[in-house]
Parts: C-alpha cells; structure tokens; sequence
C-alpha cells in the first residue's frame, strides 16, 4: 500500500483543469475538463488511507471513499466503481454537484497541511468510466416480487428509492408531475455542472429494468392518494420543496422581480429544446440586462453564472452575509468570480424601485452582531447605509419551503411540522398513513442532492420491512 498510496508527502492536490472563464461565459459546457486516466490515479493515490476516514463519515450516503481511492490508484476501475455504486445511487451527479468542499474533501484529514484529495472528481472520473466502457447495468432484480410499491416524485429520492426497491424485485412506478424525470437535477441545475443527458440516460437505464415511468401525472388532480394506495403495496412520497421563499419589500410585485426557479426551468427548459413563452417574451432572459440575483446559497450561485452566459450586461449578487459565512460553495463563488461576477457583501434588498417595471434595487448595507441562539452572528441594518443598483431583472434566490401537500392531495391526514414538512416516524419513515411514507427535502427541508438519494436509499428498506412483514396481501386498502 505505502507505494502506491500516502503520496500527499510529495505530490500536491490537483484539480481537473477548468476551461477558460472567456470561453465558459460563451457557452454551456461543464467548467472542468476530465482527468486523463494517469492524473486520476496520481490524485487519489495522495490519500492517507487513514484510520478513522472522516471523508467517509461526513459524508451523507457513507461512501467508501479510501476503498474507491486506493483502486483508482492501483488502475482497478471496475472494482472502484462497483464499490463507488454500492453506497451511491448517482457517482457521476455527485462527483459534479456535491459541494465536496463542505463534505468529504473539507473534512480530509490531510487538508490543513497538504490540501485534501481531489475526491469528487475522482468519483467522476471513475463513474463516466465506467459509463464509457458499459459497465453500468440496469437494476435486474435476483427475482421478481409481486408486491408494487409507488413513488410520487421522480427527484433524487424518488429515484434512488425505485433502484433500490427494483433491485430487490418489487415492481415500480414513479408518478411525476413534469414530463421528464429528475426534479431538480434537470430543471434546477444549469448545464454548465450538470449536462442533461447525464440524468436522462439514468431515466432510459431504470426504464430498461422496468421502472415504468408515469410522467405528467399530478397526485390530487389526475390521481387521488387513496388510488395510489389502492393500486400499490406501498407509496412513497418525495416530490421536494418547490415554493419560493418571499422578502416582503416594496416594489416586490413589480414585472422583472421574478423567483430563482421560474427563472431557472426556464432557462433549463430553453436548453433542452422546449418553447418558453415567459423566456422568449425577454421576461425570464437576462440578455443585455443588468442583473441582480438576491441570495447567498448556491441556487443564487446558479441563478448569476447562468444570467451571465445568457449575455446580461452585468450581473452582480446581493448576500446580507459576509463572504465567510455564505452557505453556498466557495468553488461556485470563485467561478462566478471568474466569469465577471459583482458580489455585494453585507447587503440586502430594502425596495425595488421602477415604473412599470423594475429599474433598479435600493440596498441596505448591513454589519454582523452579536450571535443568536444558533451561535450564527445576527445581521444588522446600518442607519443611513443605503446604495442603489441599476436592474432590469432581480431574481429572488431566497431558498424553498414545501407546497401544502395535504391539500395538494386531498388527504388532512397527512400531518406537517411548523415548517411545513411532512411529519413522519423517524425510525420508520412511514407518515400517519399506513404504507405510505415519505423522504428527502419533502421531509428534510430544502437540501442537498445527496441527502436526497441517502433518504431514498434509506425510505426503500424501510417500505421493503413494511411489506415483508405484511406479507403476501394484497395492495392497500385506502382508508
């Protein structure tokens, strides 16, 4: 081991080389090129393969992250990915969006002196790998079960759910709203991290192993709760968090105030091909426009980089927070950075001003207290600071709190916490229905994609106990 691994001594870290910042404004490609197969296995051969792997533990789905490194190292691909895809739904979406920079590599134990191991780009590259060379399978299940279970919502833990229920045999049915599977995956994030045909061809393999797919159905409209139960074993609800968060301040309501999603599935939905009435009409287009995007987490991240590859005259983004203590990734801050980005710290939004339509952003310039309950420092106005911002279009990327989901479908007996949230036994995720249970944001909060796929993983064995211990009956009885 100590001659291929524990090379941190001699060799720095070394991320995928980023394209270009002019040439990545031009178009919508991915920001980092692919490691070659040499600078891969150098890269995870730094690892220390340490006694207690807090990369593995501060990550949500537990990946078996120095097994996976130690592999690449020694040219074992097939055995790293197979490692790599045990724990994990989705390698190749992780290896791309996970913000391994709060996670896995922030908490490598040779990050303080040596920088961590490039893990997430390992995970790539090993994962588009094993794509390339066709060892990716669709889930085949040993036997087959004929107990089905449905699942509402086709996002991360949606899908994660369905692999792992279909892998063990039961048969199932995703229903979705939108007409393509992955939730925010494919409507949320832009193409420069996540290109579109890597999640669409996810869809095409789970369909070749018998997921059916039931797009453009809305649960309480096209189909009540009571007739999924009844249809199904057990039901899984994970449909997300989609409604905007609002700042209640003047001039809010005015044409061009518009939210981060709408303004992002539009764009998204431009891409793949779709007519946009909202985003040819100029209102969801921020070309030659100056832009403000309101918010510090990285769909406000998002919502700038993109705004700038659509040819916005400026961009700049509004966080109340300093730079320290923004929630997004501080890799998507430097990029924006690099692609002509204006970040205003310490401020946030006191009006939207405009006649017909906004014209511009009047600023509060603020300072941080004393800390809270929380121990996060409060913010503070500062009397008398304030600043205008020309803009034509402001995007509000003030995060999501869930939809009325009992109402949504008809069913008061779905019980919801203070925040909105679907209430469920956390022991066995299962809501006050019998057989229907819940998972990911729906349950968690606005979250991480690979929060999403442990919740599903997790929702899976947990429906698969339920219906063992059923037994061989037939599918719910809707009470």
């Amino acid at each position: 081991m100590a001659e291929k691994m524990l090379q941190f001594v001699r060799l720095q870290q070394r991320q995928p080389d980023k394209r270009d910042a002019g040439a990545r404004r031009a178009d919508w490609a991915e920001v980092y090129q692919p490691f070659a197969q040499e600078a891969a296995a150098t890269q995870a051969s730094r690892c220390s393969q340490c006694g207690v792997p807090f990369c593995q533990v501060h990550c949500p789905l537990n990946n078996n992250i120095p097994d996976w490194l130690k592999l690449t190292a020694e040219g074992r691909l097939e055995e790293a990915y197979e490692i790599a895809a045990a724990t994990n739904t989705f390698p190749e979406i992780c290896g791309r969006v996970c913000p391994q920079d709060r996670l896995c590599e922030g908490n490598c134990v040779i990050e303080k002196g040596f920088d961590s191991v490039t893990i997430g780009a390992v995970e790539k590259y090993i994962t588009d790998t094993a794509w390339e060379k066709g060892w990716v399978k669709p889930p085949m299940p040993v036997r087959e079960r004929a107990q089905s279970v449905g699942i509402i919502g086709a996002g991360p833990a949606g899908m994660a759910a369905a692999e792992r229920l279909r892998t063990m045999g039961y048969q199932v049915t995703i229903y979705d709203r939108h007409d393509r599977a992955g939730g925010l995956m494919i409507y949320g994030i832009p193409n420069f991290k996540l290109e579109k045909d890597i999640v669409q061809r996810r869809q095409q393999q789970y369909a070749e192993g018998g997921i059916v797919f039931s797009m453009n159905v809305a649960i309480g409209q096209d189909i009540t709760l009571d007739a999924l139960r009844a249809k199904h074993d057990a039901v899984l609800i994970a449909t997300g968090v989609y409604k905007a968060r609002d700042i209640d301040n003047p001039g809010g309501d005015l044409p061009g105030v518009v939210p981060a999603l709408d303004y992002l599935i539009a764009s998204n939905r431009k891409g793949l091909g779709d007519s946009v009435p909202e985003f040819d009409s100029g209102a969801l287009d921020a070309a030659d426009k100056h832009v403000v995007v309101v918010g510090g987490g990285d769909t406000a991240m998002d919502c700038v980089r993109t705004a700038v590859r659509q040819g916005a005259a400026s961009v700049t983004c509004l966080y109340r927070r300093d730079k320290t203590n923004m929630p997004g990734s501080m890799r998507e801050v430097k990029n924006a950075e690099e692609e002509g980005v204006r970040f205003e710290w310490l401020a946030g939004p006191e009006a939207f001003f405009g006649e017909d339509k906004v014209q511009g952003v009047r600023a509060q310039r603020m300072h941080l207290g004393l800390p809270d309950a929380t121990g996060r420092q409060q913010v503070e106005p500062i009397p008398g600071a304030l600043f205008n911002l020309q803009a034509e279009l402001v995007i509000k990327a003030l995060g999501f709190d869930p939809e009325d989901l009992p109402a949504a479908f008809g069913e008061p007996a779905l019980s919801v916490t203070r925040w909105g949230t679907l209430k469920v036994d956390y022991r066995t995720m299962m809501t006050p229905l019998p057989g229907v249970f819940a998972a990911g944001d729906i349950v968690r909060g606005a979250s991480l994609v690979v929060w999403g796929i442990r919740d599903g993983r997790d929702a899976a064995d947990q429906i698969h106990s339920f219906i063992q211990a059923r037994g061989e009956s037939p599918a719910i009885a809707a009470e």
